[in-house]
């Protein structure tokens, strides 16, 4: 059988994960060396910065207090200007009843009484970034469950929408398989592992199991011919997501110091 998907298409998506830049994460405002320390944690100090202006940095973590100062608007106001994807923290015993420049969804709360929360923060940064996420993860093991987690329930959404809104046979196919291969670089690129002519048969063993869920798609069609684009979704999506957390396990095995497993609880919607 032909592979779904030309080698070439392969090697541009190698290129283009290879291509990227290694840009910073800036962290600033109220307690910023303290939330640089934990997310450094175990990972590359020059990942992140504490100081300097909000241009040439993958995105922005602004810590605020209880209210907004005239110098806290300037910082955001820049950040905006200059399109840096910004997340807001409230440390805060109040939440400032304005936040200037920045969406309600890009906010996180400290509670009171309780030190930041990594996790929520790593899924804020997971959720704004997408697949731009992946040089900061791979620089920072504090963000590869939640990462991988993005990246996994984002292509798998990709697929499973593909799967149901494609109705010639075999048309799909290709983008399926595309989509799933770039999915297995982007996480393998997350815990630093090289993708080369080495680990080529692992990248052929990813468009087998692309076929097989196919193959299980045909079959399920038969006995739901009314239904038949739920299932080619389902099993589309289905597919998707095993395959990714699967690829989670291989690169854990792999990696020195692995990283808990991305779940479907981490992952945001």
């Amino acid at each position: 059988m032909a592979l779904p998907v030309r080698p070439g298409m392969i090697f541009g998506l190698l290129k283009e994960l290879r291509s990227t830049t290694d840009r910073p994460l800036l962290v600033a405002g109220t307690l910023a060396e303290q939330l640089a320390r934990e997310l450094q944690a175990g990972g590359d100090p020059a990942a992140i910065r504490t100081g300097g202006a909000s241009e040439d940095v993958e995105a922005m973590l602004y810590i605020l207090g209880d209210a907004v100062t005239e110098e806290d608007e300037r910082v955001l106001k820049l950040a905006h200007r200059h399109r840096v994807p910004t997340i807001v923290i409230l440390a805060g015993r109040e939440a400032p009843s304005r936040i200037p420049f920045v969406l309600a969804t890009d906010v996180v709360r400290v509670e009171p009484g309780h030190g930041f929360p990594v996790e929520e923060i790593a899924r804020a940064i997971a959720s704004k970034l997408g697949e731009k996420a992946t040089s900061l993860a791979r620089r920072l093991p504090v963000l590869r469950a939640a990462v991988c987690a993005q990246l996994i329930e984002s292509f798998a959404k990709k697929n499973g929408l593909i799967g149901a809104a494609v109705f010639i046979p075999g048309v799909d196919l290709p983008v399926l398989t595309l989509n799933q291969i770039r999915m297995v670089l982007r996480i393998c690129a997350v815990y630093g592992l090289e993708v080369d002519a080495q680990r080529a048969p692992e990248i052929l063993a990813t468009v087998g199991a692309g076929l097989g869920f196919r193959a299980v798609a045909r079959e399920l069609l038969d006995f739901v011919p009314v239904l038949g684009w739920v299932v080619k979704g389902a099993v589309a999506y289905a597919g998707t997501r095993a395959l990714g957390e699967a690829t989670v396990r291989y690169c854990e095995a792999r990696t020195s110091t692995p990283q808990p497993q991305a779940s479907a609880s981490a992952s945001s919607s």
